[in-house]
């Protein structure tokens, strides 16, 4: 063979080790997580987990109850004057895009503000948003709880204040049952390009 074609076979030879080593490497990665063709910015560090809470009808409940499906949780408080109403909105707007999908996603409101977010509250609050929406509240530990263990942030600026606002973080994070947390999502995602993402793992997750 001359040296020409010999080595022209032995390129052709490794592009299809490497097609076949990229291939290989995808096919693991889909095996160990079924989303990665979903996410835009790597995989997240593992956070969630069980929490008990009260819902909006006064009933306790605990994750297990809430996470039915896949869900979007967020953690604010109803006297926000306006970073939570316009998250939830977002929220609330995806979820209307998700169903014209096909897919039934619920809106998840945790307030970490227990000292004046009563059940009824709450009720008033998700209603307006979204039928579906759950807003839960509990106890200043319960509520700490389930902050500590999706890693969120809050503390009340002025505590001698009684109009006191509070401090927080505002991700979203989109949780399935036996799953647990696969994604969250900054303020600025829009509603359409959440529906488009939700749907991604929604899709993807093991039937």
């Amino acid at each position: 063979m001359p040296i020409s074609a010999r080595t022209a076979a032995i390129a052709a030879l490794g592009v299809v080790a490497i097609a076949l080593g990229v291939s290989f490497a995808m096919t693991r990665a889909k095996a160990s997580d079924p989303f990665a063709q979903c996410r835009e910015t790597g995989r997240p560090a593992p956070i969630g987990g069980p929490f008990s809470l009260t819902d909006e009808t006064g009933k306790a409940v605990t994750d297990r109850d809430v996470i039915a499906g896949p869900t979007l949780l967020y953690f604010g408080y109803t006297f926000c004057p306006d970073v939570c109403p316009l998250d939830n909105s977002r929220n609330a707007e995806a979820v209307y895009l998700l169903e014209q999908m096909g897919h039934l996603v619920t809106p998840v409101f945790i307030s970490i503000d227990p000292g004046r977010d009563t059940p009824e509250l709450l009720a008033e609050f998700t209603d307006i948003l979204h039928p579906r929406m759950i807003g839960l509240t509990g106890t200043p530990e319960q509520v700490k709880a389930a902050s500590q263990a999706y890693r969120t942030f809050y503390k009340i600026q002025d505590p001698n204040d009684p109009y006191y606002l509070i401090d927080h973080s505002t991700q979203t994070y989109l949780v399935f049952p036996e799953i647990g947390f696969v994604e969250n999502f900054d303020r600025d995602t829009t509603p359409k390009d959440m529906a488009r993402r939700v749907a991604c793992f929604v899709e993807a997750a093991p039937k």
